[in-house]
């Protein structure tokens, strides 16, 4: 009898059934997570640009996780980023780097990033990038004399880039030095007409004496001997004029394994350059970051099937007006200041 009055008692008992354990919260753009993943983007785009200025982490506008198994993570960041005055090819690490001004008509870049992270380790396995020189008007408005950024094939940019590699030339005691691209000009005319541009050059495996006997014959240095530079110049043209430069050579680089450093330079072989001159974007203030690579090791090797997955990631399902009406009319606690919103994250320098 007491076995069966038992037996009734453990039928009787309520089963707790095991309560799942709830997903993880999201990340938010300023989570440290998020950080450390937009800095090895950042990185890897900037290693993988082949012209123009490195770029700095401005902001992270929004990152979505894709758990693929234990320890194992797809990312997808949009990223915003501003232009810096250190050159690609310079070897001054991106922390030492100086985010240009807006005043100096700042150059903005929007990138997508696809990561991995497995086991802690983050990897890029795609990225997409575009960039734009902020407008002329918003320059205006905060700084009416500021000069503006000058198309880099504008004739006066050409004249005053020659000018001033002959000049160079024609003083040094060091190797010839040729042109590379030019990286930034800028024009005013008030209260002096004055001309200022920046450009990346390169040594050659002649004399500045040499050169002046056979120009054509005067090659960039192989891999193991480059040594690249970066130049700037001020032409003033009215009332008086007067020529400044300033090169300064980084000295050879190691480059990285995946990145040969000659990879970067779009110099036209065969080319006469005793004018100092090289092709430069037709039209074009800035360089664009127009970045569109794909990790080699990745597992996915499509770019169109990364891409479609980035923009997949970015759609969000908005609740119904009505829900969320119900939802803001929750009563709040007196002096209740809600959280900020996870993303887009703070802005680093300034907006554009």
């Amino acid at each position: 009898m007491k076995a069966l009055v038992a037996l009734i008692l453990l039928v009787q008992l309520p089963i707790h059934k095991a309560v799942p354990a709830a997903p993880p919260a999201p990340l938010g753009c300023d989570d440290p997570e998020s950080v450390a993943a937009a800095e090895v983007a950042v990185n890897y785009i900037n290693g993988h640009s082949h012209h123009g200025y490195k770029f700095a982490l401005n902001g992270i506008k929004d990152i979505r996780v894709v758990p693929q198994g234990p320890n194992n993570d797809i990312m997808f960041l949009e990223l915003d980023l501003l232009e810096t005055t250190c050159h690609i090819l310079s070897p001054t690490p991106l922390e030492n780097c100086t985010v240009r001004s807006f005043a100096e008509h700042a150059v903005e870049g929007d990138c997508d990033v696809k990561m991995q992270k497995v086991d802690g380790t983050l990897s890029v396995l795609a990225s997409k990038c575009h960039s734009h020189a902020d407008s002329s008007e918003d320059i205006l408005k905060v700084c009416p004399e500021c000069p503006l950024l000058a198309r880099l094939n504008n004739t006066e940019v050409l004249e005053v880039v020659s000018a001033a590699l002959n000049d160079y030339n024609s003083k040094t005691t060091d190797s010839y030095l040729r042109l590379l691209e030019i990286g930034r000009a800028k024009i005013q005319y008030h209260p002096a007409h004055t001309v200022v541009t920046e450009f990346a050059v390169g040594a050659t495996n002649c004399s500045a004496k040499e050169a002046k006997a056979d120009v054509g014959a005067c090659q960039l240095l192989p891999e193991d001997q480059s040594n690249f530079g970066f130049c700037t110049a001020v032409m003033v043209k009215l009332p008086s004029q007067d020529l400044q430069v300033d090169c300064q050579l980084y000295g050879h680089q190691v480059p990285a394994p995946h990145i040969p450093l000659l990879s970067r330079v779009s110099y036209p072989t065969g080319q006469d350059t005793s004018a100092g001159l090289v092709p430069s974007p037709v039209g074009f203030t800035n360089h664009n970051l127009g970045l569109a690579h794909n990790n080699p090791v990745a597992s996915e090797s499509s770019s169109s099937e990364i891409f479609r997955s980035m923009l997949s990631a970015k759609s969000v399902t908005k609740r119904p007006v009505a829900e969320a009406a119900q939802h803001d009319k929750v009563p709040r606690p007196v002096g209740f200041v809600p959280p900020p919103p996870p993303c887009p994250g703070k802005i680093r320098h300034f907006d554009i």
